[in-house]
C-alpha cells in the first residue's frame, strides 16, 4: 500500500512543481504550456475581435469567464488533482505485466521525427473522434458531455469547457493510442499539442474559416458551429464530430454543413434548465439519468 501512495504524491507533487516552474518561466519555451496556452487565446481572440463572424456578438460574449476558467481548470488544476491516480492506475497494470510498451503494435522510434510526430497526430485524434461519438452516443456519457453542449455563444474560450469526467474517459484512450505507437511519445510531441489547441480554439472561435480544399482534413469553425446546433438532423446523435480532423466525419459519413450563415442557435434541447455554474455543471451526470 505505501508503493502507492508514495506514487501518488510522487506524481501529484511532480505535476504541480512542473505547473508552477512554467508560471515562473523555469521550464523550456516549447514545454511552457502555462503560457502556450495564454498566447494562442490571446492571438484567437484579436482575430475574433477583428473579423468576427456573428456580428452582433459581444467581444465578452456570454459565459466569457466561465469559460476562461473551465481553460485553466481542465487544462493544470484538474491535471494536478487527477494525475497521482493516474500513476498507480499505471502501477496497477505493471502488476499485470501490461506497460506502455507491452500492446506495441509498431516501433517507430527509428522512423524520422517528421513520420513520428504525424503519426503520433493522426492517430491520437482518431481515437479523439471515437471518443467523442460515444459520447453522444451513450446516454450516460451524454450527460456528462452536455456540459460542452451548454455554450450558448461560440467563442475560442469554448474549447476547453467540458466535464472533469471527460478527462477521465479520454485519458486511457489516449495512453492506449501511445501504447500503440511503441509505448513512448516523440520528443517533439509539444508540436502537435500546442497545433490540437489551437485548432480547437479556432474550431470554437467567433470567426468564419474553412481552410479552402483543406477544409476536407481539418476541422473548422463552420463545421464545428454544426456540431453544436440545437436543432440535428432526424435519427441523428451528433455531427461533425471531429476534433481537429475532419476527415473521420467524411470517411465515416458523419458530417453535416447545410449553410455557412453562422447563425444558427446552438446548445441542446432543455439546456435552458441546464445548471449554469461551474459547481452545477460538474456534479451533472451523476445519480439518475435526468432526461
Amino acid at each position: 500500500m505505501e508503493i502507492y501512495l508514495d506514487a501518488f504524491v510522487n506524481a501529484f507533487n511532480g505535476t504541480l512543481n512542473w505547473t508552477w516552474k512554467s508560471i515562473l518561466f523555469e521550464v523550456p519555451w516549447y514545454n511552457n504550456y502555462f503560457y502556450g496556452l495564454i498566447a494562442i487565446s490571446f492571438i484567437v481572440w484579436i482575430l475574433e475581435i477583428a473579423f468576427p463572424w456573428r456580428k452582433n456578438q459581444s467581444i465578452f460574449r456570454k459565459d466569457f469567464w466561465l469559460d476562461a476558467f473551465y481553460m485553466f481548470f481542465n487544462f493544470f488544476m484538474f491535471a494536478i488533482v487527477i494525475s497521482g491516480v493516474y500513476k498507480i492506475i499505471e502501477l496497477l497494470f505493471a502488476q499485470v505485466n501490461i506497460t506502455t510498451k507491452s500492446l506495441a503494435l509498431i516501433d517507430m522510434s527509428e522512423w524520422p521525427a517528421a513520420l513520428q510526430l504525424l503519426l503520433f497526430f493522426v492517430l491520437l485524434d482518431f481515437v479523439q473522434w471515437f471518443m467523442h461519438v460515444l459520447l453522444h452516443r451513450y446516454r450516460i456519457l451524454w450527460n456528462f458531455h452536455k456540459v460542452h453542449h451548454s455554450v450558448k455563444e461560440m467563442g475560442f474560450a469554448a474549447h476547453l469547457r467540458y466535464h472533469w469526467m471527460e478527462n477521465i474517459l479520454y485519458k486511457p484512450l489516449k495512453v492506449f493510442g501511445v501504447m500503440l505507437l511503441g509505448g513512448f511519445e516523440p520528443e517533439q510531441a509539444y508540436i502537435v499539442h500546442f497545433i490540437a489547441i489551437a485548432i480547437g480554439h479556432f474550431n470554437h472561435a467567433n470567426i468564419k474559416i474553412t481552410w479552402g480544399p483543406l477544409k476536407y482534413i481539418f476541422n473548422n469553425p463552420v463545421m464545428h458551429l454544426y456540431h453544436h446546433a440545437y436543432e440535428l438532423p432526424e435519427g441523428k446523435h451528433g455531427v461533425n464530430y471531429g476534433i481537429s480532423l475532419s476527415v473521420w466525419d467524411y470517411l465515416f459519413k458523419t458530417n453535416y454543413i447545410p449553410e455557412d450563415s453562422g447563425t444558427i442557435e446552438i446548445g441542446f434541447k432543455g439546456d435552458d434548465k441546464f445548471p449554469k455554474g461551474f459547481l452545477g455543471q460538474n456534479t451533472y451526470g451523476f445519480g439518475k439519468d435526468r432526461d
